[in-house]
């Protein structure tokens, strides 16, 4: 198998952790404050990666040759969760996650300003194709007709944006610290600034499954971070962006299985356009053509 398609394995790996992570949130915003699931969500996620490595691979990895770029990684995803989460509360997720598909248009833009990676023309198309997408599934009343959206669909717009930027940082520390360094990582920043929120917010689970649930979130969160870092260490940020799409699959199942909510066509319609940029980004170049894939 190559490195290349091994990257992408790993990444659609992830996606399906996330969503299901994702899920659960929503799930748990009824019960508790999104600080409070997002604080749980970063703390248990130290300790399940904690004792993971500790078990399969000896002695802690904590020492960083970048230490000011882990945490901005780490402050990056945490409001990027923090926007999403607070959506979650609002919106179905199937909506949230079509709009929180322009990550991967920023991720290949900031990939082309930040990494140098070379991006070519056609690539650019499929970026411009995604935000068409993004502006449609956001319902603007002069397409549908009717009153304004919700104004938390705005939200997963700054998730992606804040994603991009936290996928761009993971391609970047690929070169520079172990990829168990940075998946241990992943989660300290956000728990340390999350964790000042607790003493208001706070609310003891009443029972057993309230904790798995608490712990699910780090659990789910660990493991599809780590097949992340695995990913980008694989393969270029550029092209691993657009296997995003995938999540509006399971993002759809789980909103009409779990939460019963049927995405209506604009959804879908964004979605599709979206993916056609998606699509766009991430054909192979022709052969004997120069310039950038």
């Amino acid at each position: 198998m190559s490195a290349t398609f091994a990257g992408i394995a790993l990444q659609l790996v992830a996606i399906a952790f996330f969503v299901a992570m994702d899920t659960t949130i929503k799930l748990m915003t009824a019960d508790y404050a999104v600080s409070q699931l997002i604080f749980a969500r970063f703390a248990f996620h130290i300790l399940f990666v904690a004792l993971l490595l500790r078990v399969f691979t000896g002695p802690l990895p904590w020492r960083s040759r970048a230490l000011g770029l882990q945490a901005a990684r780490s402050l990056c995803l945490a409001s990027a969760n923090f926007l999403f989460s607070h959506a979650l509360a609002h919106v179905p997720l199937a909506d949230a996650t079509a709009v929180n598909f322009a990550s991967p248009l920023f991720t290949v833009a900031l990939a082309a300003i930040w990494l140098k990676e070379t991006v070519s023309p056609r690539r650019w198309l499929g970026v411009a194709v995604g935000l068409l997408g993004v502006a449609v599934a956001l319902r603007p009343p002069f397409l549908t007709g009717g009153p304004m959206p919700h104004g938390a669909l705005l939200l997963p717009l700054g998730t992606a944006l804040l994603y991009g930027v936290y996928q761009i940082l993971t391609r970047r520390l690929a070169g520079v610290d172990d990829p168990r360094t940075t998946i241990l990582h992943t989660g300290i920043a956000a728990a340390l600034v999350s964790s000042v929120a607790q003493p208001f917010v706070w609310e003891w689970p009443p029972g057993a499954i309230g904790w798995v649930g608490l712990m699910a979130l780090g659990a789910l969160g660990a493991v599809g971070h780590g097949f992340l870092v695995l990913a980008f260490a694989r393969a270029p940020a550029s092209l691993l962006a657009p296997m995003s799409y995938s999540q509006l699959v399971w993002a759809v199942l789980a909103s009409m299985t779990v939460f019963g909510d049927m995405p209506d066509r604009y959804t879908l319609l964004g979605a599709a356009i979206i993916a056609v940029g998606g699509v766009l980004v991430a054909l192979p170049q022709r052969q004997g053509r120069t310039g950038g894939t």
